[in-house]
């Protein structure tokens, strides 16, 4: 199946924001959050810093990077307008993508102005990291989506899908609160050895440190749900494209399981958190185009489009 050019523009602005979405991990974990102060959008009170340390260029390339996303997007909308008509459903998923990276934006930008970055460790940033994940998968979603819709998907039909569709909602419920408590338990790495030994902990900390041994046995059960899932979906709505979607997600979950184990063994440095994140952002594609074929309207058995083959033909080599 070959794609039209807007297609392959939406599934390029797709891997472009996975790769911003790394890069902010990155900032958290290297703790530039503060590298441009508490200045938005300026850094430091200039366009363009001058002389900057480090973590200073580390949050102002993260800020350029994003204000591309941000026009990225924003083409997305004003193509999609152009190339489809009113109310097609590629339209609304652009939307919803504009949506989604202004309010990312947003939340951005309440962490500088409200120094709820690098040292920081009250509750409200901890909720705010929480705000910010959610809206992050949010807006990834929409993104997929638009790019699947480009490439030939049907829209989705989510009244009337019986048990099926509520499988998909609390498997989404389940990958929410793994992805949640994964953020958290990031937050508490970056923080904990800022502190001596034997030095008293803040309730923040305290709580995230009795996080951590729940956060993975929480990560095997939504897991092992979405194995049973991938299989159930896959056999009530059969097809190519159902079944390699199944495929695809079984396989990342056991990828993201010795991730995750292997992670800890190395006690979590920048570069494994930033592979976890990578493969959690993934698991979540993958779980997003599966119940964008299982929800379609008028169809049991969809044609899969290229990009969804590649992904799911790369997967299954592993």
């Amino acid at each position: 199946m070959k794609l039209n050019a807007f297609a392959r523009y939406a599934w390029g602005v797709l891997i472009y924001n996975l790769a911003v979405i790394l890069w902010g991990a990155y900032v958290r974990a290297t703790g530039s959050g503060a590298g441009c102060g508490s200045h938005w959008p300026l850094c430091n009170g200039e366009v363009v810093p001058r002389a900057p340390q480090l973590e200073t260029i580390i949050e102002f390339t993260h800020r350029a990077t994003s204000g591309i996303a941000l026009l990225l997007v924003v083409g997305l909308l004003i193509w999609a307008f152009k190339a489809y008509p009113q109310a097609h459903i590629v339209r609304r998923g652009a939307v919803l993508s504009l949506i989604f990276i202004i309010t990312e934006a947003l939340v951005g930008a309440g962490l500088v102005l409200f120094e709820w970055v690098a040292g920081n460790e009250s509750v409200a940033r901890a909720f705010s990291m929480a705000i910010h994940l959610v809206n992050t998968l949010l807006l990834l979603a929409a993104l997929t989506l638009t790019a699947w819709w480009a490439s030939g998907g049907r829209p989705l039909r989510l009244s009337g899908q019986g048990l099926p569709g509520r499988v998909l909602a609390l498997a989404f419920a389940g990958v929410l609160l793994v992805a949640v408590t994964g953020a958290l338990i990031a937050l508490g790495d970056t923080l904990l050895p800022t502190k001596a030994p034997g030095e008293e902990l803040s309730p923040l900390l305290a709580a995230l440190k009795r996080l951590r041994p729940v956060h993975p046995l929480i990560a095997m059960v939504v897991g092992l749900y979405l194995l049973f899932a991938a299989g159930y979906l896959s056999a009530q709505r059969p097809g190519v494209a159902s079944r390699r979607l199944a495929r695809t997600l079984t396989a990342l979950f056991f990828v993201q399981l010795g991730a995750g184990a292997l992670n800890v063994a190395l006690m979590v440095p920048v570069w494994m958190q930033l592979v976890h994140l990578f493969l959690a952002d993934l698991v979540w594609i993958a779980l997003v185009l599966l119940a964008a074929v299982v929800l379609a309207e008028n169809t049991t058995a969809l044609e899969t489009p290229e990009p969804t083959l590649a992904l799911a033909r790369a997967s299954e080599g592993q």
